[in-house]
């Protein structure tokens, strides 16, 4: 067995290395017959794409496969951390423990580099931090892992509208940047449904760990007629009006939501989209002042006009 594989290791670096390389030449590589290679061959297809284009071409391996870097999964690497208890050394040939180091060691750097590219990345995306606190941490690295890696998180979450903390595992899907700050797309345990969180309102984060599958979970379809942040349940379709000064600018807004923007002779654009929630989407209208106005539904200009009117109170 302890021959086998270090001959299948053999057979993986030899074909790494040159790619399109003759059984006859693995064969010499690895002492044996070309027979056997033959037999070995068979076996590792069933570990490793490994496939032969034709008469005379050899074999390569499909696509990107590679066997440095491992990309060991959790029980693979557990396998191969336990393979030298099990088995008798006295029976081993010259050379496992230096193939095994190899492999191991290849593992352990590329863990290593994992981290460093994964802090390197963290390091680049600034945030920002809420402003009643002078020092927040930052858990985007630890939340970025277990996003690629698929391992649940442990959290204590504040609820602002409750002014609670909770403790709750959640399986982080995506992030979602919005303003100066992100939000964790992820399916909680604790309501059984798929939220939104906002980063900066964690208050601890520990990977555990328990895997979790996304299944058929997609953002594009999650986020459909989402303006922003805040999800509702029914549909609420806007007409606005928006001048020319402004039209250009609108036609460069980066959205989840597909409108509609119909060009009108005087410069200005007429902007149709429906959204699941209002509170986002009349907040961004706001920040245009008289250069968006709301056409229809008519009761959220008949709202825009109450507000105005509050407003104009205040300043007189």
């Amino acid at each position: 067995m302890s021959d086998k594989f270090i001959r299948l290791m053999k057979i993986v670096n030899a074909i790494q290395a040159k790619p399109g390389i003759s059984a006859l030449e693995l064969a010499e590589k690895c002492e044996t017959t070309d027979r056997t290679i033959y037999r070995d061959l068979r076996m590792l297809d069933h570990v490793a794409p490994v496939t032969n284009e034709g008469y005379g071409k050899g074999y390569r391996f499909i696509g990107n496969f590679a066997m440095y870097p491992l990309n060991f999964t959790e029980d693979e690497e557990l396998v191969m951390s336990l393979l030298p208890s099990l088995l008798d050394k006295s029976q081993l040939p010259q050379g496992f423990d230096s193939a095994y180091d190899k492999v191991m060691a290849a593992h352990v750097k590329e863990k290593q580099q994992h981290r460093s590219t994964m802090e390197h990345i963290a390091d680049l995306i600034q945030m920002g931090s809420p402003a009643y606190k002078e020092d927040s941490p930052n858990y985007l690295l630890p939340i970025m892992e277990a996003i690629i890696t698929e391992h649940t998180l442990r959290v204590v979450y504040h609820t602002q509208s409750r002014n609670e903390e909770t403790e709750r595992k959640i399986d982080p899907y995506c992030l979602v940047p919005r303003e100066q700050r992100f939000y964790l797309v992820a399916y909680c345990h604790r309501s059984n449904q798929v939220r939104m969180f906002r980063m900066s309102r964690f208050r601890s984060v520990t990977m555990t760990d328990e895997r979790f599958n996304k299944h058929d979970f997609n953002i594009h379809h999650y986020m459909k007629h989402t303006w922003s942040v805040y999800r509702g349940d029914h549909f609420i379709t806007f007409k606005i009006k928006f001048q020319a000064d402004v039209a250009r600018y609108i036609k460069e807004e980066e959205m989840f939501v597909r409108p509609r923007m119909t060009d009108l002779p005087d410069g200005s654009m007429l902007f149709e989209v429906t959204v699941n929630h209002d509170w986002d989407f009349l907040n961004w209208v706001r920040q245009y002042g008289p250069s968006a106005e709301i056409l229809e539904p008519r009761e959220y200009r008949d709202l825009f006009k109450e507000q105005l009117k509050r407003w104009m109170e205040v300043y007189n």
